[in-house]
């Protein structure tokens, strides 16, 4: 086989995938070969991301709504009756000081980044069943999953238990073949880097500057692209991760090594 095409003729579903990291990964996989689904909330982004790419559609999804993960699984079960590689990225983040932190706010962001990965998954297990030799799961954490940081109690928790989620899903469907595993980035360069307050850019700040890249906090100096997490993501979805499963992959330039 081409080595530029390692995933022909294998089905791909991105969710949050229309930009930043998810769009990085789809494109990254359809370059591999992938027919790659692009879902995520935003139809329209989603749809043009799809064009640029050699083989992916685009489908809207709301991953906190059950209906919505229904309709986007009969979708695949109709176009495809397979799938092979689920990368669940759909996140919203959430930054929410201690003192202003309500449940609701709380229940919000779990419904979209566990739940709803959880929800996803659970829809398309059967599907990934049917897939072919390589059936890979791959969950986008953070490393505030597996670090604490101040105002990202609910962001954090929900980030920890997707990367517990992801050690027991790899024990539970490791007898069907497929490979779970998860990716913890760190400072990556993409929307979600811009300040709570939307002044700014988070990467722009003197503090990050000063503290992350003046003072080699992240040893590598500089914020991560979104391609710099396709590349590990697409080894992690590739036969090359025949014996890799329930595994975390720090994806952070260094930044957990200096903690």
């Amino acid at each position: 086989m081409n080595a530029a095409k390692r995933l022909d003729k294998r089905i791909a579903l991105v969710t949050g995938g229309a930009r930043g990291i998810g769009a990085a990964i789809a494109a990254r996989l359809a370059a591999e070969g992938a027919m790659v689904v692009i879902a995520d909330i935003d139809q329209a982004e989603a749809s043009a991301h799809a064009r640029t790419l050699a083989s992916a559609t685009a489908q809207r999804v709301d991953i906190s709504e059950p209906a919505s993960v229904a309709a986007l699984t009969h979708f695949i079960s109709r176009e495809f009756g397979q799938l092979d590689i689920l990368v669940n990225n759909a996140a919203i983040l959430d930054a929410t000081p201690l003192s202003s932190l309500t449940m609701a706010r709380y229940r919000t962001v779990l419904d979209v980044n566990l739940n709803g990965a959880l929800d996803v998954t659970l829809a398309m297990v059967p599907m990934i069943r049917k897939g072919g030799a390589a059936r890979r799961i791959l969950n986008i954490a953070s490393i505030m999953g597996v670090r604490g940081s101040r105002d990202s109690l609910a962001y954090s928790t929900a980030k920890g238990g997707l990367v517990n989620m992801t050690r027991c899903l790899a024990c539970d469907l490791a007898p069907d073949a497929i490979n779970v595993n998860a990716i913890c980035p760190g400072f990556i360069d993409t929307r979600m880097a811009m300040l709570p307050d939307g002044t700014g850019h988070e990467h722009d700040t003197d503090w990050f500057k000063d503290i992350y890249l003046k003072y080699r906090r992240i040893p590598q100096a500089r914020a991560g692209k979104p391609e710099d997490i396709a590349g590990p993501a697409f080894f992690l979805c590739s036969d090359d991760s025949a014996y890799v499963t329930g595994q975390l992959l720090l994806v952070d330039g260094g930044v957990s090594a200096t903690f």
